[in-house]
């Protein structure tokens, strides 16, 4: 992501968010994550977005998990303070969603995953564009 692109997200963020409070929406962000390495940066970003928001009742997120990033939420391979982080955020209302096709091809069942994990069998991809569609900004960190 360029510098740019993240300005740019960030101003976003802050135009949506101030006028999803005025018009008393509760602000709908769908994160997208397919690296390995950018996970705990990204629960880390969702983490300050809800405190940016003022709190997890002026915010839904999820977070759409895919390819090679969907491996650190195999609960054999999770790291404990990465699951710490999901089971708060989970706590907070964040909805964890795992790419169907991507648990195939890593041969994973929902019960293999972190307690609380959704499987969406449609693919993650198409999961994201349908959120999108139902007016959730888009974040991939």
């Amino acid at each position: 992501m360029t510098k740019f692109t993240g300005l740019l997200a960030a101003v976003a963020i802050a135009f949506f968010t101030i006028a999803g409070a005025f018009a008393g929406e509760k602000l709908k962000v769908v994160y997208h994550v397919s690296e390995l390495e950018k996970v705990n940066f990204t629960l880390g970003n969702i983490a300050n977005h809800i405190k940016g928001v003022g709190g997890p009742e002026n915010v839904e997120i999820i977070l759409v998990a895919h390819g090679p990033a969907l491996k650190a939420f195999h609960e054999m391979n999770a790291e404990e303070k990465m699951s710490k982080r999901v089971v708060a955020l989970q706590g907070q209302g964040v909805q964890f969603e795992a790419c169907g096709n991507t648990m195939r091809a890593q041969a994973v069942q929902i019960a293999d995953l972190l307690p609380n994990m959704f499987q969406r069998d449609e693919g993650g991809v198409v999961r994201i564009a349908e959120l999108q569609s139902k007016g959730y900004m888009y974040i991939r960190p």
